[in-house]
């Protein structure tokens, strides 16, 4: 299959090892989510004896139910599961669960499993192809099917093995924790009610083509565990469940259609959650100055809180106003000690006033989020700009190769870099840096010729 990394996915109800490698999928940046997501999960990471600073939550903008692992150490969550939850405790569940893969090797494993039912699914055609070129049609159809259904019986069995120990080892890591495992088994049932809606029922005939265990099944193995942890009636954190509504509001006003958003928090409900969901939705939807007004009711709720004050720049940055959003921005950059996400687009606020005065601030902001970001594209898009406002084009076509290199754009990151070269003096730390991206690049293109 190439490149592809095979997934280990906790929801997907009906089939199958999901094989779209994880950057196909969109990935949303935003830093209180990623805080939140750092938060909730720090104590289970090291209850499972990983280093909280090694292991990422990856936040995929992907309605469905879902939840993965692809390689490394990093969890990858879509926002639909966000949306479905009930309570930052049902996340924490899910989180327990991924990290039972990362830690049980099930990626590798998985791979090795798959080449295994691929071997029987490429036997069972050669055989079907000589059926059929010996005048035998339905014989030889008929050796192909069955192929491939022994191919995915023995996959499927697998991946049911394996998910049955992962559940076993996040309910382990929940108690090391100290975090109640109430919220992996209510969402357990969340996907129970699903499996009904799909027709999937505990010991139906329809079971066998399941790559889980029926969450039935699940339910019924761990409650009788988790209700004997100590944790098991301890009450979630209130301030990790209040962030919680916050970040799925916002999530739902981003990512839902803004009608719907509105209708789910119309203007009657002046809570600090519905006002950040339609401040969202408003802005998504065209309606900058509803949005705006949303934005100012959270900050004057909370003045000092620097998600607010982001909300605010950010508005008013993508209403036309930059100027108007530096003061918010720069507060919001200062309060997270230049977190990196909302320096960026304090950063861009700078550059967009189009005033001279504003471009030393405006590098030494955006040098300071590259450096503690790599993985922030439009960061060095940013500084890219700002080389060229000041004339320097050996750096602007360094940050364009960054930036290249980043995505995966190699035909553009290779020659930007030469240009870096060409242009720096030999041997500085940028020259180097160009050159790396110059003889990574090149092996890349290499081996995808081999290829």
């Amino acid at each position: 299959m190439g490149g592809m990394k095979r997934l280990v996915s906790l929801f997907a109800l009906l089939l199958l090892c999901i094989t779209s490698p994880a950057y196909a999928q969109s990935i949303l940046r935003d830093a209180e989510t990623e805080a939140l997501l750092a938060d909730m999960s720090r104590d289970i990471i090291k209850a499972a004896n990983l280093s909280p600073a090694n292991v990422r939550i990856v936040l995929i903008n992907d309605q469905s139910i879902n939840a993965f692992v692809a390689g490394g150490q990093t969890v990858y969550v879509h926002s639909g599961l966000i949306d479905a939850a009930s309570s930052a405790n049902e996340v924490q569940g899910v989180i327990a669960h991924e990290i039972g893969h990362i830690t049980g090797g099930h990626v590798p494993l998985g791979d090795r499993m798959g080449k295994g039912a691929t071997g029987i699914t490429i036997l069972s055609l050669l055989l079907g192809a000589a059926a059929m070129a010996a005048g035998s049609a339905d014989a030889g159809m008929g050796l192909m099917q069955l192929g491939q259904r022994a191919a995915m019986g023995n996959y499927l069995a697998f991946s049911r093995a394996q998910e049955a120990t992962t559940d076993a080892a996040g309910a382990k890591f929940l108690s090391g924790a100290g975090v109640s495992g109430r919220g992996m088994i209510d969402f357990f049932k969340k996907l129970q009610q699903q499996e009904y809606r799909w027709g999937l029922k505990r010991g139906s005939d329809t079971s066998y083509v399941m790559s889980h265990p029926m969450s039935g099944d699940r339910v019924a193995t761990l409650t009788a565990d988790l209700q004997a942890d100590p944790a098991w009636n301890k009450p979630s954190d209130p301030q990790i469940e209040a962030r919680f509504k916050r970040v799925q509001a916002k999530l739902r006003g981003y990512v839902t259609e803004p009608k719907d958003t509105l209708r789910r928090y119309p203007a009657t409900d002046t809570s600090v959650t519905a006002r950040y969901a339609r401040a969202y939705a408003y802005h998504l939807g065209g309606y900058p100055k509803e949005a705006a007004g949303e934005a100012a009711a959270l900050v004057r709720a909370e003045p000092e809180n620097p998600y607010f004050l982001e909300l605010e720049g950010q508005i008013l940055l993508e209403s036309g106003k930059p100027r108007d959003a530096l003061a918010p921005l720069r507060a919001a950059t200062a309060k997270t000690n230049f977190q990196p996400l909302i320096a960026t687009t304090f950063g861009h606020a700078l550059l967009a006033t189009e005033d001279p005065a504003h471009l030393a601030e405006a590098e030494t902001v955006l040098r300071q989020s590259v450096v503690r970001d790599k993985e922030n594209p439009f960061a060095w898009y940013q500084l890219g700009m700002l080389y060229e406002r000041k004339g320097d084009s050996a750096r602007a076509a360094l940050a364009t190769a960054e930036r290249a290199s980043m995505i995966g754009d190699i035909g553009r990151a290779v020659p930007s870099a030469q240009a870096a070269m060409a242009g720096l003096p030999q041997g500085t730390p940028d020259w180097i840096r160009a050159q790396d991206i110059v003889m990574a690049g090149q092996a890349m293109m290499q081996d995808r010729k081999r290829k």
